[in-house]
């Protein structure tokens, strides 16, 4: 299994599709969402049952992103992965980023054999915090 630079990933890409995210500031979700958008990223939520989120335009798929997307940070139970992984690679996304707690072997080979690169199980925020802002 092929290791991805996960400190090239985060000073390269700055377009994050956060599919998930919470509007309820107590959930991880939200929590590292915000992080990442005062860390300067464009934080675009996915999450099919809010209409906003940070004065930003929820959609209820990636697909329906109407503009680039290079992460696709994952907050959905590992069950869910391979569908997004499938609109990840249709959207051209770079990286799919799943969070702590979410691992889906299949669909990450999946991914790495269209191209993108992988980070599992990983938190965005605490990888931020380690390998960029020091």
């Amino acid at each position: 299994m092929q290791v991805p630079d996960i400190k090239e990933i985060l000073t390269k890409y700055r377009t994050v599709a956060v599919v998930g995210l919470s509007p309820d500031a107590g959930k991880p979700s939200h929590e590292v969402a915000a992080y990442l958008k005062r860390a300067g990223y464009r934080i675009i939520p996915v999450n099919p049952a809010v209409a906003e989120v940070f004065g930003e335009k929820s959609y209820p798929t990636i697909a329906e992103i109407p503009e680039p997307v290079e992460i696709v940070d994952v907050f959905r139970r590992s069950e869910f992965v391979p569908e997004i992984v499938e609109q990840a690679i249709a959207k051209g996304a770079k990286v799919v980023w799943l969070q702590e707690g979410v691992v889906h072997e299949d669909a990450a080979r999946r991914a790495r054999e269209a191209g993108l690169e992988v980070v599992m199980d990983r938190c965005m925020l605490k990888e931020h915090v380690k390998w960029v802002k020091r």
